[in-house]
């Protein structure tokens, strides 16, 4: 069974989950989830022979949310994990990134590799850095309504979320980016639309569930994990001197087919291209008729290629 703990590292404190023993796998989520999103895949992968370390990632949960927009970079999420690694004594971990987490995978892999012997994305493809800043390319191009763009101004989408947190996590898990008209684009109702709480909640999320990630956000508050997407144009920024370069690692990719984070025209490019940025890919799952919430989804077949793919690559962990 899961224990939890807070583990200092980083200079700020880090709520995690953790079970098992062995060679260290560690779990990022993304937004807006926490460590609890990993609760099918922690005992499974404990059972299969691995130390599981699931954080709160910085700014979500019990783990410190600095006030500062400037802290959570790339470079601060990034280095909270290689910081987690060392403050759990270890010296070499594989890690596992979903949604926002992927990034800070993809990322933790690309500029730590003497750490991060292998890695695992799901949802958000291995990073493409572009030729301009992603949210002045999206002004350029006449969009002015993507939910990145929406989330910029601090307060604007805070309000909006903390006013009923209950319908917001409801909508938010409920629905998600598997309605991309809903997920991705902000109309005049704001970001959640005509969301109503007596939709019927997705098999794979139960009224437990919804309470507790309910209960987690009425503390925390969302300004935490908006934050993350403050950093996008200055992310850009920062990691100019990684332009072109590849994650050599042995990586996993793993989506679901109704995602539509994969399924628009810049997501399935990267789909279809990430064998550049990731040459030794050893598997591109796609699993059909899931949605963005693909480890809570369809756990079964997330543990299961989760587990082989940690199995070939635990000699080097």
């Amino acid at each position: 069974m899961a224990t939890s703990r807070t583990i200092s590292a980083n200079e700020i404190e880090i709520f995690a989950l953790e079970q098992g023993t062995g060679p260290l796998v560690v779990l990022c989520h993304g937004w807006p989830e926490l460590s609890y999103s990993w609760r099918h895949q922690i005992p499974a992968l404990a059972a299969a022979g691995f130390h599981v370390v699931a954080p709160d990632m910085r700014g979500f949960g019990r783990t410190s949310a600095p006030a500062d927009v400037s802290a959570y970079s790339i470079f601060d999420l990034v280095g909270d994990m290689v910081a987690l690694v060392g403050a759990l004594g270890e010296q070499k971990a594989m890690i596992v990134g979903h949604d926002w987490g992927a990034p800070v995978a993809w990322h933790a892999a690309l500029f730590r590799p003497d750490i991060f012997k292998a890695v695992a994305g799901l949802s958000v493809p291995p990073p493409i850095r572009g030729r301009r800043r992603p949210l002045e390319t999206f002004a350029e191009n006449g969009v002015r309504n993507f939910y990145w763009q929406y989330f910029q101004t601090p307060g604007v989408a805070e309000a909006e979320f903390e006013r009923d947190v209950p319908l917001t996590m409801h909508a938010l898990l409920g629905r998600g980016f598997s309605d991309p008209g809903a997920a991705m684009f902000v109309g005049e109702r704001g970001y959640l639309g005509d969301a109503r709480a007596d939709q019927p909640l997705p098999p794979w999320l139960n009224e437990v569930d919804l309470a507790f990630f309910i209960a987690a956000y009425k503390s925390s508050g969302f300004r935490g994990g908006l934050n993350w997407y403050r950093n996008i144009d200055r992310n850009w920024e920062l990691t100019a001197p990684w332009q072109g370069a590849q994650i050599l690692q042995p990586s996993l990719f793993i989506a679901g087919g109704q995602d539509a984070v994969i399924t628009g025209p810049l997501g399935g490019r990267r789909v279809s291209e990430m064998e550049k940025v990731v040459p030794n890919l050893r598997r591109k799952l796609i699993i059909e008729g899931a949605g963005h919430w693909i480890q809570q989804e369809r756990a079964d077949a997330v543990n299961a290629a989760l587990i082989e793919f940690l199995r070939e690559n635990a000699r080097n962990a």
